[in-house]
């Protein structure tokens, strides 16, 4: 028997299990997210080819600027302006901008050479179009997300109050996330976890969905990331429990999380975990420990609060309330 006819066999007696896949109003938002993570990692290569051509001209903006996104722009758009003047250049300066003028003129000095100039030329066009697809895909993203959360029931509780008062960094959506998001969950705010913003919570959603009973418990999501160790015994010794490798994008998503935690608790683990047996354990630790708490959170058995957070609002409660909050000091 080939292998097509034995795996039509187990499926016809129902002995094989199904890939996981969301819910069918969840694939659409799925895929445009996707979609727009690809464009995204366009314009970062984009952008890399276009400091690339800057330093083969010998004009160092790379050194004097962080982020390409203001200052830079106007500078590469004077410089295809047939600019060449490093004092009218670094007149575009952002009043943000940490560099003098005076470092961005010496930087701005250098070799303008014709080939250079077309690629920075072909390189700038195909930013700006990636920036308009871009933003079209924010547009059905957000009209998507609309529609699915109209035909959610409203949330029973209001909206809690941003944990993060950060504008949106470069690359995330602009548009307002929390609200619909929170009534398509099913009056649940996933951003209230440490680390998960947001942009990380639609997409967490748009990877697994609303439905926790997909998965038994708790371990069998945690295993289905491959975030859980994968413990290989025999004879009874444990000869390896390293977690397998996967191309989950849910997983990395609760990676990135893990690695931008700050002082919260889950930071305090990370950070003793990442002391005592190294960093990329410490993520995949971590990262689990954030899909515990994703997996509560949509069940509906945990409402989300720092305990550091808590800790802190306790301590000054008790101190305000003490008799001797009043008393003079010693």
């Amino acid at each position: 028997m080939s292998d097509c006819e034995w795996l039509r066999e187990l499926h016809s007696v129902g002995r094989l299990r199904a890939s996981f896949r969301p819910a069918a109003a969840i694939v659409p938002l799925r895929s445009f997210l996707r979609q727009r993570e690809t464009l995204v990692e366009e314009t970062t290569t984009r952008i890399n080819r276009m400091h690339k051509a800057l330093t083969e001209m010998n004009l160092k903006l790379d050194s004097v600027l962080t982020d390409i996104n203001q200052t830079g722009l106007r500078i590469i758009r004077a410089i295809l302006g047939e600019e060449r003047n490093p004092e009218r250049l670094a007149a575009h300066r952002d009043h943000r901008c940490h560099a003098s003028q005076a470092e961005i003129v010496a930087a701005l000095t250098g070799n303008y050479r014709a080939e250079q100039l077309f690629a920075l030329k072909q390189n700038f066009a195909a930013y700006e179009f990636l920036l308009q697809q871009v933003a079209e895909c924010d547009a059905e993203i957000e009209a998507l997300l609309t529609s699915l959360a109209a035909q959610q029931p409203p949330p029973p509780t209001a909206l809690p109050p941003t944990r993060s008062k950060a504008r949106p960094q470069h690359g995330q959506p602009r548009f307002e996330i929390r609200s619909p998001l929170q009534q398509l969950s099913g009056g649940v705010d996933l951003s209230q976890i440490d680390a998960i913003g947001p942009h990380a919570a639609l997409q967490l959603v748009a990877e697994i969905g609303t439905d926790m009973h997909r998965w038994q418990t708790e371990k069998h999501f945690t295993a289905w990331l491959a975030l859980a160790p994968n413990n290989r015994v025999s004879g009874g010794r444990r000869l390896s429990s390293r977690t397998p490798s996967s191309a989950n994008r849910a997983a990395a998503i609760l990676r990135r999380c893990a690695m931008s935690l700050t002082r919260t608790a889950l930071g305090a683990f990370y950070r003793r975990l990442a002391t005592r047996t190294g960093k990329p354990k410490a993520i995949t630790a971590t990262a689990r420990k954030l899909a515990v708490l994703v997996y509560r959170v949509l069940s509906g058995n945990l409402l989300y609060n720092d305990p550091a957070q808590l800790l802190t609002t306790n301590s000054i409660a008790t101190a305000n309330s003490s008799p001797y909050t009043n008393a003079p000091s010693c």
